[in-house]
């Protein structure tokens, strides 16, 4: 029996053992509002089947006043395997994780052309690459793949609709890919699956809510509203880089101007700093040295990039209200040239006890973005629906 054909409350128990167990049964009773008895029935055929195993002897404890074993249930990593690939405009990276998300093997893949036959082709052998470096036995030892990228993605037909940085449309990626691999494929908004690693071991475990805005080619945000990483009805949710904020005549990647990723993006920091410099040779880390030097230019560049974010920022937390807003992305590798910007700007601009939301900047490898392509590969399996 497969985890999709498991009741509602098998796919909440499963859940809530992947993202805080090992608990006991009666732990996973309180933080799932079940029954004792309702945990019993669901975790017995999970138990049989291999999904959950128990930690201990039954006999060493029992719940108090309930003679029900006390030894905590968890996971059995490895009772699956998944692999998950993060694409960019010119590399893939992957990653072949276990139940639990954590990495057996990783790996690398320059991509040599953009063509969408190219890239799926590249996707075939780095998965074929990570099955070998892991040890998988048989082609069957992955379950599934999990392949994420930028862009206006749906997963639930497995549509690329647009991909700015690779210039796709409508690429039926996860057919395509699982033509290649041979094993089943789903994919998503590189965004959203790091939002999904983040849920279940980042630094959004344990929160009713949080946001993760990513500062980078393009400025992303995924949102978990009530244990639930948004999708949004067509595959489009927290679009924050194209929020418009005004104050410039830059044309953003969507075409419009004004948008946050038209003055924040990495991109849009560097030629900004080129004018600014009178240098069109100038790269990121060109202008991170010379905003760091003091040229007043170039750092007022940064300043204007802060005041975008902070305004992106506030607008997340007066509209959701998150505990947290996460802030990643290869941006905050420069993130001290415009935090105070940020911050004071989100100050100002945040309403009420918004102001109080948590911001916390964490850099995060690639690595960790393929890896929250295996774990929405895994969220697939006991959650289909998602």
């Amino acid at each position: 029996m497969t985890l999709a054909d498991q009741p509602p409350a098998a796919s909440l128990v499963f859940q809530t053992l992947l993202i805080h167990g090992p608990l006991t049964r009666a732990e996973v009773g309180r933080r799932t509002g079940l029954s004792p008895g309702a945990v019993t029935k669901v975790a017995t055929p999970l138990l049989a089947d291999g999904w959950i195993t128990e930690l201990g002897s039954p006999a060493a404890a029992t719940e108090r006043g309930s003679g029900r074993p006390a030894v905590p249930i968890a996971v059995r990593a490895g009772r699956a395997r998944f692999v998950g690939v993060k694409v960019t405009g010119d590399e893939l990276i992957g990653v072949l994780a276990d139940l639990t998300a954590r990495p057996l093997a990783s790996g690398r893949a320059a991509l040599r052309s953009r063509d969408v036959g190219t890239v799926v082709l590249a996707i075939a052998r780095l998965v074929a690459r990570l099955r070998t470096d892991a040890g998988a036995a048989r082609d069957d030892d992955v379950h599934s793949i999990g392949v994420t990228i930028a862009g206006d993605v749906d997963g639930r037909t497995g549509t690329v609709q647009y991909s700015p940085f690779l210039d796709w449309r409508r690429v039926p990626l996860a057919q395509l890919v699982e033509t290649a691999t041979g094993t089943p494929t789903v994919i998503e908004n590189d965004v959203r699956a790091l939002t999904v690693a983040e849920q279940w071991f980042g630094a959004g475990v344990g929160l009713s809510s949080f946001a993760l805005v990513t500062v980078g080619a393009g400025i992303g945000c995924g949102l978990s509203i009530g244990g639930r990483v948004v999708s949004g009805a067509h595959g489009v949710s927290g679009e924050v880089g194209h929020l418009p904020v005004g104050g410039t005549d830059r044309v953003c990647t969507c075409g419009n101007t004004g948008c946050v990723e038209a003055v924040a993006s990495s991109h849009a920091i560097t030629e900004q700093a080129r004018e600014a410099a009178g240098d069109p040779e100038l790269g990121l880390a060109g202008a991170v040295r010379l905003a760091h030097g003091g040229h007043r230019e170039v750092r007022a560049v940064f300043a204007r990039a802060g005041h975008a974010m902070g305004l992106a920022l506030a607008s997340v937390a007066n509209l959701v209200g998150p505990e947290r807003i996460i802030i990643s992305g290869e941006g905050v590798s420069s993130y001290d040239l415009y935090e105070d910007q940020i911050r004071q700007t989100f100050a100002a601009h945040a309403f009420g006890a918004a102001a109080d939301c948590d911001l916390l900047v964490r850099p995060l490898p690639f690595e960790e973005w393929a890896r929250g392509g295996a774990a929405v590969a895994a969220q697939r399996l006991f959650a289909p629906s998602k």
